[in-house]
C-alpha cells in the first residue's frame, strides 16, 4: 500500500520523459531529450510539471529556444492527468522573457514586440523540410544497402513502404521516421501515392536520383554537423552533467 504513491510518480515521469523525447530542436530534428537540453523534471501538487531546460550557449537563438518550450508544454499539457507544465529556461540572454511568455501560453510575437508570429511559422517550415529530406536521405540509403535500386524506390507506393519487411529494428525505425513526417511534404499520402518525392511534391526520377540524393546527403550532414556542435558545447559549458529520469 505504503510503495503504490512512489510508483504512481515514476510512472508519471516516465510518461513525461516520454513526450519530452517527441519533440525536437526545430533545427537538428532531434529529441531535446536526447541532445541534453532537459535539465530536470518533477512533479508538483494538483498535476502540475515543472521542467528545467538549458541550451548549449548564453546566446543561442531565443527564436529556437521559445519553439523548444512551446512544443515541450503542448506535448507534456496532452498527458490527462497534467493540469499545468511550468518550464524554467536557464543561463540564456532572453530566459526571463522566455520564461514569462510561455508560462502565461502568450504567442512569440507578444513575448518580443516587434517580431510577428509569421517569421516563427516560416522559420518551423524551413526546419520541417530540411527534417524531412533528413529522413528521407538516411532511409533511401538504408533501402538501398538491402538490394533496392533507383528506379524501384522512385516506383515504390506508401503501402508497398510501410508493408516492406526490413532487417533490423532500426531500418524500421527509419521508416517510421520517415513515414511520421511523409504526410507533411510531397504531395498526398495514400497507400496508393508514390512513398518518396521532393518537398515540394515532384515525383523523384531515376536520371537524377543520384544528384537529388546528393543534395540530400548535404541537407543532412549539415544538420548532424550542428547537432555535434551543440552536444560538444553544452558538454563543455555543463560538464558533461545529464538529466536523468
Amino acid at each position: 500500500m505504503t510503495a503504490a504513491p512512489a510508483q504512481s510518480g515514476e510512472r508519471r515521469l516516465d510518461e513525461v520523459w516520454a513526450r519530452l523525447a517527441e519533440v525536437s530542436d526545430p533545427e537538428l530534428d532531434q529529441s531535446v531529450a536526447d541532445m541534453g537540453f532537459v535539465e530536470s523534471v518533477a512533479l508538483g501538487a494538483g498535476g502540475v510539471v515543472r521542467i528545467g531546460f538549458r541550451l548549449p550557449t548564453f546566446w543561442c537563438a531565443p527564436n529556437f529556444a521559445f519553439l523548444m518550450a512551446h512544443d515541450m508544454r503542448e506535448a507534456v499539457e496532452s498527458l490527462e492527468w497534467v493540469s499545468r507544465a511550468e518550464f524554467l529556461l536557464a543561463d540564456h540572454c532572453h530566459a526571463e522573457e522566455i520564461n514569462r511568455g510561455v508560462g502565461a501560453g502568450l504567442s512569440f510575437a507578444e513575448t518580443f514586440p516587434g517580431q510577428t508570429a509569421a517569421a516563427l511559422d516560416e522559420l518551423r517550415a524551413t526546419f520541417r523540410a530540411k527534417a524531412f529530406q533528413g529522413r528521407q536521405e538516411v532511409l533511401l540509403r538504408h533501402l538501398l544497402s538491402e538490394g533496392f535500386t533507383a528506379p524501384q524506390l522512385c516506383a515504390l507506393r506508401i503501402g508497398e513502404l510501410t508493408a516492406l519487411e526490413l532487417a533490423s529494428a532500426d531500418a524500421v525505425r527509419l521508416r517510421q521516421r520517415y513515414l511520421d513526417i511523409r504526410g507533411e511534404f510531397g504531395g498526398p499520402a495514400e497507400p496508393d501515392d508514390a512513398a518518396f518525392a521532393t518537398s515540394e511534391g515532384e515525383a523523384l526520377s531515376a536520371e537524377n536520383f543520384a544528384e537529388y540524393l546528393q543534395d540530400l546527403r548535404r541537407v543532412r550532414i549539415n544538420a548532424a554537423f550542428n547537432a555535434n556542435m551543440c552536444r560538444s558545447l553544452l558538454q563543455t559549458r555543463y560538464g558533461g552533467a545529464k538529466a536523468g529520469q
